[in-house]
């Protein structure tokens, strides 16, 4: 952190700049205050040459909607986002964002002050990322946001502060003609081969930032630096420095093949199966980097806004000599940069049109029809594979570091959604740039590389105990990098690669050859290479059209920031997308702790809930009811045709049984909802039509007409024995015919239950006046044995009850509890105002109930004694919120149309609170369906329509 320097900006919106935090290739971080709230917020403000190229500015508001859909956990929220500032005519729109502010260090400038982290401190932050990560990858994106200068380390967690390639990006620089050059942080095995990114390429470099930062140094930094490529490519990582109880991991994530690389669910749930925020609980920090993350935020708090007539002079205090050697870590000399590759042919399947040779000087040559516009929806096709690294010629020759050229053939690093596309003569072609050589002179019209920061001076700041602080590498590890090998980073100590991050150099790649359409439009220039202490290699040219990723085209305005809720909820275990392609969840169910196996109205399919990874999916399953447990060896689903029995590990169908068979002495049976289950026992009702044969007529008499009647029953079905238990008849329900009933208790003898009212037919709820009913049947014969009606309990009323013979239902509201056998009242619980109950959960000695007022508590099961009430704080209306206990009954989940609200189940501690920041496509429909909660073990996975999210709990 500094003082800011003559040319900052001091205003950013509703928020006053107060310091410079740092700064990366792209953009500037400023502390800033609002002065009329006095919140403190961390600006993120674009470099004003970058944000006046089209295509830099429509990626910078798109990962700042990233941001704003991944906000909360270990992503500080957005506070404001900078497109109503007034600019003159003549400047380009200034590009920024606020998030709040978080006193936290930058894992690079952590690793300088304390050197290595310890196992406990790895282990929160690989799995903080891979929270994060999960939370992408579900949504079915890649983050390519990782390096050492986007992670922070706060008091309480990690924090992830880039969302996209620019946000990471080593270097960036505006060249002529709209272009852009962007150089990112890192490079993986397929990006070597020339192969697309997935989410295992996020895994590569989070294995990468974890062995930095357990080590201090990379994992390929042995060896001369042009053979880089080939070392990532083929080379296994130096990982003898890692602790011994994260190396497997680590290696795994840093796996040649991304097949063999696990997913972000499994990391995250290997380095901290209760979460990160769990493990992290108590502090986390060595005590240095401790100490210094509370005197950074003591001085920010010391931070005083300054008057007009003061930032003149404030902005002078950029001029003032350096501060002294041991004040700040010491940048490493820059070596003269190699130049020099091989040439590669490009298919002509990549060009539109005839393209021409690429010139002497090796720059590449950009094709494109020249009186076509380009369309907004241009995408570029995909890049030609390169070369193998044995391949490229060794570079060689000297120019100046830093200037953001890029020209070696090492991977072609491109957004989502890039893949191939048929040539089309009427929008630019995606080519890859291979020169033969790289010897020419930049072109006079080139844009120079972002200059170097200007040292400033320290921040004049109230005094603060300032955390130890030693310049270079003062740490008992290995040295992070050989001291002459590599430069300082291309934005100097204060930019990336600044202090123990460096960059090393690539060879120029000169000027583009003369196009005149290249003043309509804009391209970008993506190259993958060697910087951020993660790698050590270079990378080649894609261009990409101004309308090229499937996320930074986004035209859609972004959405108002959303301040996170009090109580964040922990990072998820992994976050499972239902395919969009397929109808939406009809049911969810857990499996032996194993599997979550959703049904839709065109299969069965089952996630791992291990991994958040779906495992198979079967058409069979078409339609069916919640799975169920069919001993510990099949999954039993319900259809609407016939009962299966699926094998868990793929899916197959081990059993069937068609109603037309198992039941053929009812023909057309319509099997209705289960009304319940209990261990391999299922009961449900059914219906079939049968024709009542109209009475002989009396002599003399015309013969009546014969007429169709529905017959229903109530069945007990052992799944594991595959047979019927009994079966007894029951009064048809509403039209058509089947009664929908629910098991409100189990007892030893026999099972309490309850009809729904929309079941009912018009003569029953006559007959009812108003009053609901339970039925008992004996377990073992199924035989009726009493109708009951309880106080002035509703058709409607929420019922549930135990083994011990005690129901406990919704009367007006209120919740009363009665005797089963006797109906006699027992205790009664007042409810709010203008509310009423939903169903209570039995836990222990104790009830957990829910009111449509939001209102969730627990009673003593014995006495009715208030034991506590609070609110979820959601406001609207709707049911009361479904309730669901943690496997360990300590944490109650509430789950509503709006949000889930966690409690601690003893004394009602509200927890954290989550709502579903959406991972569909922003331009899909909204998304209205209430959520659910389905809790195993440590674990609740919350259900919002399509999107699954699995969270620790106690």
């Amino acid at each position: 952190m500094e003082a800011l320097r003559q040319d900052d900006p001091r205003r950013f919106g509703r928020f006053t700049a107060l310091a410079r935090f740092d700064e990366g290739a792209s953009a500037v971080r400023y502390v800033a205050r609002d002065i009329a709230s006095g919140e403190t917020a961390l600006i993120t403000a674009a470099r004003p040459e970058l944000a006046a190229v089209p295509v830099f500015s429509r990626r910078f508001q798109a990962e700042a909607r990233t941001a704003e859909r991944l906000a909360g956990g270990w992503v500080a929220p957005p506070l404001d986002l900078g497109d109503t500032a007034e600019t003159p005519a003549d400047e380009a729109e200034p590009l920024w964002t606020a998030a709040g502010y978080v006193p936290a260090l930058p894992l690079s400038e952590a690793i300088g002050i304390a050197g290595p982290l310890p196992e406990r401190a790895l282990r929160i932050l690989g799995a903080g990322i891979a929270e994060i990560l999960s939370r992408v990858h579900a949504a079915g994106s890649v983050l390519q946001g990782l390096a050492p200068g986007t992670v922070l380390l706060a008091a309480d967690g990690p924090r992830l502060t880039a969302f996209g390639p620019l946000g990471a990006a080593a270097s960036a620089e505006a060249r002529p003609g709209g272009q852009l050059s962007v150089r990112l942080g890192y490079l993986t095995p397929e990006q070597i081969e020339g192969k697309e990114v997935s989410a295992a390429s996020d895994l590569f470099v989070l294995g990468l930032l974890l062995a930095y930062a357990a080590t201090g140094t990379t994992p390929f930094t042995e060896g001369p630096a042009e053979e880089a490529t080939r070392r990532i490519a083929e080379d296994e990582p130096e990982l003898d420095a890692v602790p011994e109880e994260l190396r497997e991991l680590i290696a795994s994530c840093l796996a040649k093949d991304p097949d063999q690389r696990p997913t972000a669910g499994t990391v995250a749930a290997e380095l901290a199966l209760e979460g990160a925020a769990g493990l992290a609980r108590g502090g986390w920090l060595p005590e240095p980097l401790a100490a210094a993350v509370a005197d950074q935020e003591a001085r920010v708090l010391a931070l005083e806004v300054p008057e007009e007539g003061e930032a003149t002079a404030e902005a002078g205090e950029a001029d003032a000599p350096p501060p002294p050697e041991d004040a700040r870590p010491a940048a490493p000399r820059t070596p003269p940069e190699p130049e020099g590759v091989g040439e590669t042919p490009e298919p002509e399947d990549a060009r539109p049109v005839d393209a021409p040779p690429v010139a002497a000087s090796g720059a590449p040559a950009v094709v494109e029809s020249p009186a076509a516009p380009e369309p907004e929806d241009a995408r570029p096709v995909d890049a030609p594979a390169l070369r193998k690294p044995a391949d490229v010629a060794a570079p060689s020759g000297d120019t100046g570091p830093g200037n953001g050229d890029i020209g070696e053939d090492r991977g072609t690093t491109r957004f989502l959604n890039t893949g191939p596309r048929p040539p089309q003569n009427d929008r630019p072609t995606t080519q890859l740039a291979l020169p033969h050589e790289l010897t020419a002179p930049r072109a006079p019209h080139a844009l120079p590389a972002a200059p170097p920061a200007q040292p400033a001076a320290p921040l004049a700041l109230p005094a603060a105990p300032a955390a130890p602080q030693q310049p270079g590498h003062t740490h008992g590890g290995p040295a992070p990098y050989p001291a002459a090998a590599l430069p300082a980073g291309p934005a100097g100590p204060g930019g990336p690669g600044g202090g123990p991050m460096v960059s090393l150099p690539l060879p120029p790649a000169p000027a583009p050859a003369p196009d005149p359409a290249t003043s309509r439009r804009t391209l970008l220039t993506i190259a993958a290479a060697a910087v951020g202490g993660l790698i050590v290699g270079g990378g080649s040219v894609a261009a990409l059209g101004s309308g090229s990723t499937a996320e930074a085209t986004d035209d859609k305005p972004a959405p108002k920031p959303r301040r996170t809720l009090p109580g964040q909820a922990p990072e998820p275990r992994w976050i499972y997308a239902h395919p969009a392609s397929e109808s939406s969840p009809l049911t969810t169910a857990l499996w032996q702790d194993k599997l979550l196996v959703v049904t839709s109205e065109s299969q069965a399919s089952a996630v791992d809930l291990r991994t958040g990874k779906r495992l198979w999916q079967r058409a069979d399953g078409a339609k069916g009811q919640a799975a169920l447990a069919a001993g510990a060896d099949l999954v039993f689903v319900a259809s609407p045709t016939e009962f299966l029995w699926l094998s868990p590990k793929n899916g197959k169908v081990v059993h069937r049984a068609r109603y037309t068979e198992a039941f053929e002495d009812l023909p057309g049976l319509t099997v209705g909802r289960l009304a319940g289950s209990s261990g391999p026992v299922i009961w449900f009702t059914g219906s079939h039509t049968v024709v009542e044969k109209a009475p002989k007529p009396k002599k003399g008499k015309k013969k009546g007409k014969d007429k169709e009647v529905v017959e229903a029953y109530f069945f007990a079905y052992d799944i594991v024995q595959r047979k019927e238990l009994w079966r007894t008849s029951v009064p048809a329900g509403r039209d058509p015919g089947t009664p929908a009933y629910r098991v409100v208790a189990e007892r030893s003898a026999d099972v309490l239950v309850r009809q729904d009212a929309a079941s009912l037919t018009a003569a029953e709820v006559k007959k009812a006046k108003g009053k609901g009913s339970v039925r008992s049947f004996d377990q073992k014969t199924g035989k009726l044995l009493w109708t009951k009606q309880y106080g002035t309990a509703s058709l409607e009323a929420a019922t549930t009850g135990d083994e011990d013979g005690t129901l406990y239902a919704a009367v007006g509201q209120d919740l009363q509890a009665f005797e089963a056998d006797s109906t006699k009242p027992l205790w009664r619980v007042e409810g709010s105002e203008d509310s009423w109950f939903g169903t209570p959960l039995i836990a222990g000695p104790l009830i957990h109930t829910t009111e449509r007022s939001r209102l969730v508590g627990a009673v003593e099961r014995e006495s009715g004694r208030l034991v506590w009430r609070r609110s979820t704080e959601v406001p609207g209306t709707g049911p009361a919120p479904s309730l669901t206990l943690s496997g360990s009954e300590k944490t109650l989940i509430a789950a509503d149309a709006v949000q889930v609200t966690v409690f601690a189940a003893a004394d009602g501690e509200r927890l954290w609170k989550f709502q579903d920041i959406g991972s569909a496509d922003p331009k899909g429909e909204t998304v209205r369906a209430s959520y659910r909660a389905l809790a195993f073990g440590e674990t609740v996975v919350v259900q919002r329509d399509r999107s699954f999210y699995a969270f620790p709990v106690a």
